[in-house]
């Protein structure tokens, strides 16, 4: 039996720091890349803003449905930032590599601001099929206490189911190569990477995928079916025009931030699934924030109606 030397111990117990790789590509299409995601970074923050602002600045959009549009911009602005800005430094070139515990910070407020949207998406579909299927009964349902309450549930609630995957990941030893095929750090990243057996931060990841995102999807589901049915028995086209305009645009951002997220975390083994998961992360991460205060400012008349009136008096 040999014996381990302290350089080789030292090696497989800490991985002082780890490199990105990126995007492949020329350098050209390197820098197209950093305009690209440099314009809907700030173009995101800026719409979300936009959002908060407005609800707060308008009474008329002091309800239980604007103050969780506020969190979720809020929430937006920094699910973007966390991986935005070090993805365009990354293609610039400037900075590359990343710490393991900056690396586990990064892979923690990602995944923790992830699952909070989860929840506060479901809380919102709940909101709106207590406005559509119980509307005289809304009010005293649907008061600021409760909405306050489901809004402080879902950020607690996001950030403690993550801390169970961060704080086993933290413990990982890394003795190979430390070439993350990534823009920013994903569990699976450091999965791949890990010399340990890693069995049961997959299993644990998994089932927290399963837990939150089918556990939230399938409330926001089952609202949508009594929403759509309540919809579908009102009489008049107008009225069920009225009906499914208050919830169209929730509809939506759910869609794009469903089939995106399951495809990238509801599954076993991902590993064969690296530049695939790569492309859908830039829309899961950069896109979805900029889409949703376009959605919800397009489809939704009430803000738009509010947006004009605060243009006309600007």
């Amino acid at each position: 039996m040999g014996f381990v030397t302290s350089t080789e111990t030292e090696n497989q117990t800490s991985q002082p720091e780890f490199i990105f790789l990126g995007f492949p590509g020329t350098w050209h299409f390197q820098m197209y890349l950093v305009v690209l995601f440099s314009l809907i970074y700030v173009l995101t923050i800026l719409g979300n803003v936009a959002i908060i602002a407005l609800v707060m600045v308008q009474p008329r959009l002091h309800t239980p449905m604007y103050f969780f549009l506020c969190n979720l911009s809020f929430l937006e602005i920094w699910y973007t930032t966390v991986s935005a800005p070090k993805t365009i430094a990354i293609l610039l070139g400037k900075s590359r590599t990343i710490s393991f515990i900056s690396c586990i910070l990064q892979m923690y407020f990602m995944f923790s601001l992830g699952c909070t949207e989860q929840i506060l998406l479901s809380a919102m579909a709940y909101d709106r099929y207590l406005a559509i299927c119980y509307p005289l009964r809304y009010s005293t349902i649907m008061n600021s206490s409760l909405s306050a309450l489901l809004a402080f549930g879902s950020w607690v609630s996001g950030f403690l189911v993550i801390s169970i995957p961060a704080s086993l990941m933290a413990t990982l030893s890394f003795c190979g190569p430390n070439a993350i095929n990534h823009f920013f750090c994903s569990i699976d990243s450091l999965i791949i990477l890990s010399c340990t057996d890693t069995s049961l931060i997959e299993r644990a990841a998994f089932i927290i995928a399963i837990i939150v995102i089918l556990g939230s999807c399938s409330i926001t589901l089952v609202s949508y079916f009594y929403i759509i049915s309540t919809i579908l028995r009102i009489p008049s086209a107008k009225g069920r025009r009225k009906a499914f305009s208050t919830c169209s645009a929730h509809l939506t951002v759910v869609i794009l931030w469903y089939s995106s997220t399951i495809f990238l975390y509801v599954r076993p083994s991902k590993e064969n699934f690296v530049e695939m998961n790569k492309v859908i992360s830039i829309f899961n991460t950069i896109i979805t924030p900029l889409l949703n205060p376009f959605i919800y400012t397009l489809r939704n008349k009430e803000v738009k109606e509010a947006l004009w009136k605060m243009f006309n008096r600007m």
